[in-house]
C-alpha cells in the first residue's frame, strides 16, 4: 500500500475533540459533539463538532451514523453525509430523534457519528441509447424488487 492520505484538522473551539478510532481495524473515525444539545422528537438538529477539515483531493468524507445511537432512535435523516475535498466549513452532524420520549439530549463530548475517508474514482459519463446499456438478469428491478408486497 502507498502512503496514507493526510486529513488536516483545525479546531474552531478549544473544547473540540479530534476524531478518534475505536479500534485498530475500525473503518471510521469517531466524531464528538461540541456542546450539549437537545434533539426534539421528529426534529432534525445540526450538532456541532467544532472541527474543520481539509480532505485530500481525490477523496471524500462520509459521515455515518453510529449504530449505538441508531438503536436508541437518534439517526442521520440523510443516511450518509458527504464532505467534499473542497469544503472548509465546520463539520456538523444532522441528527433526528425518532425514539421514545419527547427528546434526546446529546452531551458535550459524546460520540455522535463516524467519519470514513473514501477514494473517489475518476469517472466519465457518456450518453448512449437505452439499448447500449446492456442486459442483466436483474434488469430494471429496483424499488419493490425484494419480492415482498
Amino acid at each position: 500500500m502507498g502512503e496514507s492520505p493526510v486529513v488536516k484538522v483545525a479546531k474552531t473551539d478549544h473544547n473540540a475533540r479530534m476524531p478518534t478510532k475505536g479500534s485498530e481495524y475500525a473503518a471510521g473515525w469517531d466524531l464528538y459533539c461540541l456542546e450539549d444539545t437537545v434533539v426534539n422528537f421528529r426534529s432534525s438538529v445540526k450538532l456541532r463538532t467544532g472541527l474543520r477539515v481539509a480532505i485530500p483531493e481525490g477523496f471524500e468524507g462520509q459521515v455515518r451514523a453510529r449504530s449505538s445511537l441508531g438503536s436508541k432512535g437518534l439517526i442521520l435523516p440523510h443516511s450518509i453525509g458527504t464532505i467534499d475535498a473542497d469544503y472548509r466549513g465546520e463539520l456538523f452532524v444532522l441528527m433526528t430523534w425518532i425514539g421514545e420520549g419527547e427528546s434526546y439530549e446529546v452531551k458535550s463530548g459524546e460520540r455522535i457519528a463516524q467519519l470514513v475517508i473514501a477514494p473517489i474514482p475518476d469517472v466519465q459519463f457518456t450518453e448512449v441509447d437505452e439499448g447500449d446499456l446492456g442486459e442483466t438478469k436483474r434488469g430494471d428491478g429496483g424499488f419493490g424488487s425484494t419480492g415482498r408486497f
